[in-house]
This record gives C-alpha cells, structure tokens and sequence, in this order.
C-alpha cells in the first residue's frame, strides 16, 4: 500500500455519527502514521434523518440510516462508510460487506430524568420518551403503568425535549452519551440483566465494499477480533428472526471465561409477555450460537406474538 493513501469516509452528519467517524479517523492515523488530510470525511443525510414525526418501524425501518450512504460505498464516491452497529440492516446490498468492527462501547442503556433518580421512582402515569421498540417494550414490562411516547431525535434534540419537560425520562445509550462527552446527563445506568440493550449496541461497524482489499488491509489493524465474534452472534441471532426496529427484540453476547454467551430477547410491543433465550459455546461458534438462540425464540413465539 502506499504510505498515505487518500481514504474518503463516509458518515451521516449528526453529532454521534460524526464523533463515530472521527473516532475511526483517528484509529487510522495512529494505526498508519498517516494525517486527517488524507481521511477526509464526506457528510451525507440520510433518509432516516429527514424523518422526525414518526417511528422509523412505519418509514421502512433500519435501512433508511443506511441507503445514502450504500449508493455512495458503490458508486465510489466513498471508500468506508462509519455506522453505528445497531443502525444496520439484516442484510446488506449487494457489493457492500462488513469489513469488521471498533473496540465496543458500554452497551447499558442509561435512564435519563431531572426529576426522578431511577425507572422505578416514576409517579404512576409519567411519561418516559423513546423512539426505540425495544425500549419502550421493556419500559412497559417493568412498569406498565407508565406512559410511553415517541422521542425522536439525536442525542441533543431528546436532552432538550426532556429539558423543555416535553417528557419526565427517557433512555438513551451509554455509548453514545461517552462518545459525545455527556455522560453527566445519566441519571442512572441500566444493568443489563434487567434491560437487554439492542443488537449492536455499543459498537461501530466499519462497511466497505466487496472485494476491496486495499481498504480492508488499511482497516485491520483497528478493528477489534472479540466485538467481530460478539456481533457474529447478535446479527445470526437478529436474522433468525427476521429483526428490524419494527420488533422489540433485544440481544447481548459476550465473552466469558473464553466462552461466548448470547442473551436474547423478544417481547410483545405491549409489555406483557417476553420470551428470553441463552445459548454459550466457543467464539469460533458465534453465528451458530446466535442462530440457535434466535430458532428457539421463533419456535416458542406464539403466531401473533409480534402484534399486541
């Protein structure tokens, strides 16, 4: 490879993404030696991020923080694209593949109010804002007499709403909140054991295109082995069962004494019943692992599981 070849990445342009972005950038400049002017960023808004007034799942879901900059990946006019793992579709374009992944993140997610210390010292009848399924399933698990509503937004944009008392809580990703330094705002983290983060939570997923040896040699060196196994079973678990932000779905794997174990979780939209899945085996197994996981899911889920 040439020693400071020029490599465009491509990102969206709300401040996480950009601080997702940068962090890439910057692995890659250490990694080579190489200077930012030879990784610039191309900026590119995305249909997910026209869309405010409704939930993602009734817009075509994952895929429209995605498309923008797929067209830009194959037509050439950006060599790597920076996403955030959770944000990526099932299955991805023809031409364009996972290179890997960056050391992950927290993947807890933070309960965030001015008023209340924690999800359980809510008045009955508060209104907590999110724009995740997921979240707002479990929220109704735990207390289904809490009002849940649609936030959407980036980070800021739902720190305001919860400023302007739009809303008494919300939850957000303790990724995202320590990659843009707002850590503070966290009134509280979230064990995992009792709120499963999303599927991908926590990590950035470097895409390229298919075939492109001279990015991926460039990306190697940054990319991190675990988080790849990691997110090799939370994917095949997500794929199993057909998983988009249509459906509250919610899984975790991690390695444990040199084994990985994934938690899987699917719940009915309303709260009232959830169906949890375990599976733990060599890293080497990870998608089989996720597989398995997401086939029990499916095979105890009852037809219109989906659909309370």
């Amino acid at each position: 490879m040439a020693s400071s070849p020029t490599l465009v990445i491509g990102t969206r342009g709300s401040p996480l993404a950009l601080a997702q972005a940068h962090e890439t950038q910057d692995r890659l400049v250490a990694a080579h030696g190489w200077t930012v002017e030879h990784l610039p960023l191309s900026i590119i808004k995305t249909t997910g991020d026209a869309i405010q007034d409704r939930p993602l799942s009734e817009a075509g879901g994952k895929g429209l923080f995605t498309k923008e900059l797929d067209i830009a990946l194959l037509d050439g006019s950006i060599d790597l694209a920076v996403h955030s793992a959770k944000d990526l579709p099932t299955a991805l374009p023809e031409g364009i593949v996972i290179a890997g992944f960056l050391p992950r993140e927290d993947v807890r997610d933070a309960f965030i109010s001015h008023r209340f210390r924690s999800l359980q010292d809510l008045p009955p009848g508060a209104v907590v804002g999110s724009a995740s399924l997921r979240r707002q399933a479990q929220i109704r698990r735990l207390r289904p007499d809490l009002q849940v509503t649609l936030l959407r937004g980036n980070v800021q944009t739902r720190l305001a709403k919860l400023e302007r008392g739009e809303v008494d809580a919300t939850l957000l990703a303790m990724a995202g909140l320590r990659r843009l330094g707002l850590t503070d705002h966290a009134t509280m983290v979230l064990d995992t054991d009792d709120f499963l983060p999303a599927v991908g939570q926590g990590a950035i997923a470097v895409a390229i295109r298919a075939g492109d040896e001279r990015v991926r040699e460039a990306l190697q060196p940054i990319l991190d082995g675990p988080t790849g196994q990691a997110l090799a079973a939370e994917r095949a678990f997500l794929t199993i069962l057909d998983g988009s932000c249509r459906t509250p779905i919610a899984g975790h794997a991690r390695l444990i004494g040199g084994e990985l174990e994934i938690r899987g979780l699917v719940l009915r939209p309303d709260g009232s019943e959830s169906l949890e899945a375990v599976r733990r085996g060599s890293p080497d197994d990870a998608a089989a692992l996720g597989r398995e996981a997401g086939a029990e899911l499916r095979s105890r889920m009852p037809v219109d599981f989906l659909k309370a």
